[in-house]
């Protein structure tokens, strides 16, 4: 009990730091709102006040508020998801981009922009509305298979295998996508490079609402799980004595990271290093607890690309400096970190 007392502490404190950040940035732009506060804006456009100009409920709502739910969403789930990798391998470079996952997602949903237009029209119409974000997510799932196929032995993972054979798939992939990016025409070529640097700057609510979807399934299955990831740590046999069902978890983790990681490349493009940076802070301050690693993920990986995005629009404005960008400056040397880490306890 002592234990969930504070789990639900960090949670408090987490959320109402993510509230703070959401309400800054909220307040963060170039559109002048005529001297009233974004949030007061917000707040008569909730009341359907008739006075508020349209241009002021079009930025308030559709674009900074649908924005910001994306961030939160997106950031949560690149959190949770590499957490959820990292427990599964038992290591800290377990990522999604550093085993393949992203690219993956990146190469199918390349093809779909590029290549979707000469086989849509023979796909069900529910197909083809989601096309790009169902093909993020199989691109994905085929990727952490085959990373897991190659890496894994007589049931057990080789973790050196398992980063060799994402190096591998990742330079496929995006050899492949740079081929697609070489054949593709004016338009399908500013949808690649949204893919490649990634952003937010196509957030809308209904894909808010399907992320929001992902996130509910995904969380009802994952974060549930921390005391089983805690099992992993001391290898899959004796998780097997402690009465957890590893084969059914792995199954589970590789799944639910997938569909998450495939729906965030879908709507958000390619953002790297949030995976390997949230549980590495989480990491220092609870060691490798995943009951408080888990759900406090969840929330630090909201926070830290909330931050992100709003630095990616605000610090070249009125252009906007794409969010992957960012968030690569500040994961590579954090992975240089680990590195140097792992090097000396060698």
């Amino acid at each position: 009990m002592r234990t969930q007392s504070k789990l639900y502490f960090y949670l408090t404190i987490g959320a109402v730091l993510l509230a703070i950040i959401a309400v800054l940035a909220l307040n963060t732009g170039v559109y002048d709102f005529g001297g009233t506060s974004a949030f007061k804006v917000l707040w008569h456009y909730i009341k359907s006040d008739p006075g508020l100009s349209l241009s002021d409920q079009y930025v308030i709502w559709e674009v900074r508020a649908s924005r910001i739910v994306m961030a939160i969403l997106v950031g949560s789930m690149l959190a949770v998801s590499g957490t959820s990798l990292q427990g599964l391998f038992k290591n800290p470079l377990a990522t999604g981009e550093a085993i393949g996952l992203t690219s993956g997602a990146t190469l199918l949903a390349a093809i779909a922009i590029v290549l979707g237009g000469h086989f849509k029209q023979y796909l069900p119409e529910v197909v083809q509305f989601s096309l790009v974000g169902i093909s993020a997510f199989l691109g994905a799932l085929l990727a952490m298979m085959l990373v897991y196929r190659i890496s894994t032995s007589a049931g057990k993972t080789n973790v050196v295998m398992m980063l060799l054979s994402g190096v591998a798939i990742t330079s496929i992939g995006f050899s492949i996508t740079g081929f697609l990016i070489y054949i593709s025409k004016d338009e399908q070529l500013r949808d690649l490079t949204f893919w490649n640097m990634g952003s937010l700057a196509a957030a809308t609510w209904t894909k808010n609402i399907v992320l929001a979807v992902v996130i509910v399934i995904s969380y009802s299955i994952l974060l549930p799980k921390g005391k089983a990831l805690n099992a992993m740590m001391l290898g899959e046999r004796d998780a097997q004595h402690l009465g957890i069902n590893v084969e059914k978890l792995k199954k589970q983790i590789v799944i639910i990271t997938s569909l998450m990681i495939g729906t965030c490349v879908a709507f958000s493009g390619t953002i790297g290093f949030v995976g390997l940076i949230v549980p590495y802070i989480l990491r220092l301050l609870f060691k490798s607890n995943y009951v408080f690693i888990l759900p406090l993920s969840a929330v630090l990986g909201s926070v830290l690309l909330l931050i992100a995005d709003t630095f990616s629009r605000s610090i070249v404005a009125p252009s906007e400096l794409p969010i992957g960008i960012l968030t690569s400056l500040i994961g590579g040397p954090i992975f240089i970190a680990i590195l140097i880490k792992f090097k000396k306890s060698l």
